[in-house]
């Protein structure tokens, strides 16, 4: 199993992102994907999560309205568009299944939001 996250980067506030995260190694279509973030001295938090097929979604509450999760099952990759950043939104951003995780993690993408 292997995750490889990219598209983080510095942004100011109010900003947006997009986060791509290629995944190999299982069977991609048969599981619920998630986006995770850890900010420094923090845990890992579940930011949003989609069903196999993109029928369903949910988000944590600090992101509704401003994050959308998408899935390409033919390019097994996840996609996060973040608009209006805070600096709370300041993370490590990881993918992985949901609700368990698989036990390997990428090396993340830091997205970092300051003016």
């Amino acid at each position: 199993v292997q995750f490889v996250e990219s598209g983080g980067g510095l942004v100011e506030p109010g900003g947006s992102l997009r986060l791509s995260c290629a995944a190999s190694g299982f069977s991609f279509s048969s599981y619920f994907m998630s986006w995770y973030r850890q900010a420094p001295g923090k845990e890992r938090e579940l930011v949003a999560g989609i069903s196999n097929f993109g029928s369903r979604t949910n988000y944590a509450a600090s992101v509704k309205g401003r994050f959308t999760i998408s899935r390409d099952n033919a390019k097994n990759t996840i996609y996060l568009q973040m608009n209006s950043l805070k600096p709370e939104d300041t993370a490590v951003y990881y993918c992985n299944r949901q609700p368990t995780p698989f036990p390997s993690w990428g090396q993340g993408t830091q997205v970092t939001v300051s003016s």
